[in-house]
């Protein structure tokens, strides 16, 4: 496994839970990582740069030594004009995890690992992971097929084998895990982590609105939408949702390009529609971070003491 050893002790389970826009904020963070798994979030979250420093306080004096590492996701899409802002806040603050997104890690890689943290590079295809681990990211997060806010086209299985060929560090899975178990399979594949994110969409801690809880409750794998219309990116999401922007197969609109200038601003289509990933169905209500979480670790372990086919006790002697 490549987890740094550091971190062992300090995770129930091998899982981010992923950093989403509009979604994840510090209490998200703190909860997750209080509950042994890392938490995460996108600094264009905190609509400033001064918001993004009092996020980035709180998080840093509430977490001890004792929770679970903590990461931000930095846009390294050329059109984030605040990229250099955030990249200095995080230089100050020195998060033990970067995970960058829609772009190449290489101006972020030299100066996180220069204070002792390590990148992960969130990529959709093998082409983005040869170049992101030829970058020298210490880890990669594999956006497999079936991922919500932006989605890769291949199977996860397949993903992890292929990668695995040429990168030995950090992986991460990440596409339609909703359980304990799918992250006990995302080990057995051979990644070291999982990421898991429309699962935490309904926690009590996110920055979700009710009407989005509820719709997520009440939704299922028919009712998502794949679709480049909204941010210029293949992204699964709900049906209800677009249909209320008026989005639809016969009225797609403006195709948008990815541009995350004033990312939250009101005129932004992606503010109006709710996304969500394949397992989408294992949603059965909003709960505390902490029991999502406890659910999850014991769904995991019944899975690790699961005999396989072929393995019996017998076997085992």
């Amino acid at each position: 496994m490549s987890i740094p050893t550091e971190w062992r002790s300090r995770l129930a389970l091998p899982l981010i839970a992923a950093p989403m826009f509009l979604i994840s904020g510090p209490q998200m963070v703190i909860e997750c990582c209080r509950n042994g798994v890392i938490g995460s979030f996108p600094t264009p979250n905190a609509r400033t740069p001064a918001i993004l420093r009092e996020w980035l306080l709180q998080i840093s004096q509430t977490l001890t030594e004792k929770d679970a590492p903590w990461a931000v996701n930095l846009v390294v899409h050329r059109s984030n004009d605040r990229l250099s802002q955030d990249l200095e806040l995080v230089e100050e603050f020195k998060p033990p995890l970067v995970i960058t997104a829609l772009g190449s890690p290489k101006a972020v890689i030299e100066r996180v690992q220069r204070y002792g943290g390590r990148v992960l590079a969130d990529v959709n295809s093998l082409k983005y992971a040869r170049e992101a681990a030829k970058a020298g990211a210490d880890g990669l997060i594999l956006v497999s097929a079936g991922s919500g806010g932006h989605t890769g086209q291949m199977n996860g299985f397949a993903m992890v084998g292929a990668v695995r060929e040429f990168f030995d560090g950090i992986l991460v899975l990440a596409g339609g895990l909703m359980t304990g178990a799918s992250v006990r399979s995302a080990e057995l594949l051979g990644a070291d982590l999982a990421s898991m994110g429309t699962r935490f969409i309904p926690c009590q801690e996110s920055l979700a609105d009710e009407h989005y809880r509820k719709m997520l409750v009440e939704s299922g794998f028919e009712d998502l939408v794949l679709s480049n219309q909204v941010t210029g990116v293949a992204a699964n999401w709900l049906r209800q949702s677009l249909d209320l922007a008026d989005i639809t197969d016969d009225n797609p609109g403006k195709s948008t390009a990815i541009d995350f200038a004033d990312p939250k601003g009101a005129k932004r289509r992606w503010t109006q529609v709710r996304s969500a990933g394949h397992g989408v169905d294992a949603i059965k209500r909003s709960e505390p971070a902490r029991e999502l979480i406890a659910g999850l670790v014991n769904d995991y372990w019944q899975a690790v003491r699961r005999p396989a086919f072929i393995c019996t006790e017998e076997t085992l002697k």
